[in-house]
C-alpha cells in the first residue's frame, strides 16, 4: 500500500476550510496535477521543503503536500496551482498591494 493515501492526502489538503466552503480538492486527478507540477519544480532544480533520504521527485512531492509544505490554490480560472506556504502569504501581499 502507498501511503499516504489519495484520501489521507485529500482529507489533510481539505483540513482547516470553513464548513460552507467547498472541498478545495475532491479528486485525485487534482493531487496528480499538483504533485507532477511540483516534482517538475524539484527536477529543474528547486530546493525540496522536506529533508531526508527520498531520492524520487514525485515521492518528494506527495512528501511535501502531505506535511504541508506546500498547498494547493485555485486560480482566477478555477485551475489549480501549487505553492509553499510562505509564498502564499506572499502572493497574498503582492495582490493586496496591486489593488491598492
Amino acid at each position: 500500500m502507498i501511503h499516504p493515501s489519495y484520501k489521507e492526502l485529500i482529507e489533510v489538503i481539505n483540513k482547516g476550510q470553513d464548513i460552507d466552503e467547498a472541498p478545495l480538492v475532491t479528486s485525485r486527478y487534482s493531487i496528480v496535477l499538483a504533485a507532477s507540477k511540483r516534482a517538475r519544480q524539484i527536477i529543474s532544480g528547486a530546493e525540496p521543503y522536506v529533508e531526508g533520504e527520498i531520492e524520487k521527485p514525485l515521492s518528494i512531492a506527495v512528501k511535501e503536500l502531505y506535511e504541508g509544505d506546500i498547498h494547493i490554490l485555485k486560480d482566477e480560472d478555477g485551475m489549480e496551482d501549487s505553492m509553499r506556504s510562505d509564498e502564499i502569504q506572499q502572493e497574498k501581499d503582492r495582490q493586496d498591494e496591486e489593488t491598492i
